[in-house]
């Protein structure tokens, strides 16, 4: 245990008997607070006027925790704890006591010499605790830490869960620049689908343009179609940290912490709407991170370190942001050519060319009467809401490359008599009794 724990323990023992360290209170009077003192902290009489004693003994040193006498040595052979650590090392999900089991039956140890508690110990000594077990096991011991170089190399973001209002929760989205942890954009939204992720995202980009990378977990408001695919019309690189590694993207898990700071505020403050939470948030933002000095920014503030950049930024037309931003969906065309999207169905411009394809369908969810049609390889085309008249229409024509070609004979069959032909010389020379009859005549 070290020093800063044993003095906090030492402090809490202090402060639940300093009642009684009164010399003019009267013995009845201190026989009742330890009554009391012991129904309220659920600890025995004794063990209050043990602490009593060991504080006028040796003072505040007499109330630190002792460390076990036996810690690091061992009453368990060692060539018995070498075949336990041996078990651990082959399956670190080892437990304690199937180390044990195994041991006795296998007739290393006699039933009932290895105690749980002794053999735990022993092996935490080593560095072979289930807990240090569990960290070998992983690829890396821990994430080292990194900076990029200049701003906008890299944006990190994440999504935190905020304070209730009106009986409704919140979310927090933000982006925030790894090199200079200034936060390009974050908000508190009603709603947890992609949505929000967009919204926060299109905003950072019209404010501080485009970053080279964006670097998120593996939520499903962050690893969808639609990420990847405004990611590449921006020219942005798509990176994902690795599963249960928050460490990867520390920075920003650092920052969720400081936001706790504002959460506990905005609970007292008690916000009636979104509008007024976000205002409280903006406020705080400004005043208590990005014009606040950072350690590791040399004493500047995120903001400071933002704007001294020299790093030229990529800034975006809202031309191009707004065709990034397009809804994007997948769907299957059939084999009338047609896709099925918002409960009917929409009319592909070439979708006799793309039956059973998987194509990308872009539209503004303001306006759904013509989306556009993306697949690979072929050209994008137009899509409409399918019309349906009163008599069936001409069947379409299929494009050339699906029309069936008239054969001039039978392939297989062609095949199949090549292939008889073959066989039957391979009979013939099996069974020829030629030179059987030269054979006789020369007799």
């Amino acid at each position: 245990m070290d020093r800063k724990r044993t003095e906090e323990i030492a402090a809490n023992r202090l402060q639940i008997i300093s009642t009684l360290l009164d010399p003019t209170m009267d013995k009845a009077k201190r026989q009742d607070m330890k009554e009391r003192l012991s129904a309220q902290y659920g600890i025995s009489e004794r063990t209050i006027r043990r602490w009593m004693e060991a504080y006028r003994e040796k003072g505040f040193d007499g109330l630190k925790p002792k460390a076990p006498e036996t810690s690091g040595t061992s009453k368990i052979p060692e060539d018995l704890l070498e075949e336990a650590i041996r078990l651990r090392r082959e399956v670190p999900g080892r437990s304690v006591p199937e180390l044990i089991r195994i041991l006795e039956w296998e007739g290393k140890a006699e039933p009932g010499f290895l105690r749980r508690s002794t053999l735990q110990d022993q092996l935490a000594a080593r560095g072979y605790s289930s807990r240090q077990m569990r960290t070998y096991a992983q690829d890396i011991t821990s994430a080292r830490r990194f900076q990029k170089p200049w701003r906008n190399y890299l944006w990190q973001s994440d999504i935190k869960y905020g304070i209730y209002i009106n009986g409704k929760p919140t979310y927090m989205v933000c982006f925030l620049d790894d090199c200079t942890r200034n936060i390009l954009h974050s908000e508190f939204y009603d709603s947890l689908d992609q949505s929000i992720v967009q919204d926060c995202f299109r905003k950072a980009l019209i404010k501080f343009g485009a970053p080279d990378c964006v670097y998120f977990d593996n939520g499903k408001q962050f690893r969808t179609h639609w990420m990847k695919r405004a990611c590449a019309k921006l020219g942005i690189r798509l990176l994902y940290a690795r599963p249960y590694n928050p460490e990867g993207k520390g920075k920003q898990e650092r920052y969720n912490q400081t936001v706790d700071a504002f959460l506990r505020e905005a609970f007292i403050a008690k916000p009636k709407s979104l509008e007024e939470l976000n205002h409280l948030y903006t406020v705080w933002m400004d005043e208590c991170y990005l014009n606040v000095p950072h350690s590791a920014l040399d004493g500047k503030t995120p903001r400071q370190s933002y704007e001294l950049d020299t790093h030229e930024l990529r800034l975006l037309s809202s031309d191009i942001i707004a065709d990034a931003f397009l809804s994007c969906e997948q769907r299957k065309v059939d084999k009338g050519g047609c896709i099925s999207f918002c409960g009917q169905k929409y009319e592909v411009e070439n979708g006799l060319s793309m039956i059973y394809r998987t194509v990308d369908v872009i539209y503004d969810p303001a306006d759904i009467s013509e989306v556009t049609i993306e697949c690979e390889g072929y050209p994008s085309c137009s899509a409409k809401p399918l019309v349906i008249a009163s008599h069936g229409a001409k069947r379409a024509k299929l494009p050339d490359r699906l029309e069936k070609k008239e054969p001039t004979s039978s392939r297989l069959l062609d095949a199949a008599s090549k292939k008889n032909e073959e066989r039957q010389k391979e009979r013939h020379a099996a069974i020829s009794f030629a030179g059987i009859r030269g054979n006789n005549q020369d007799v």
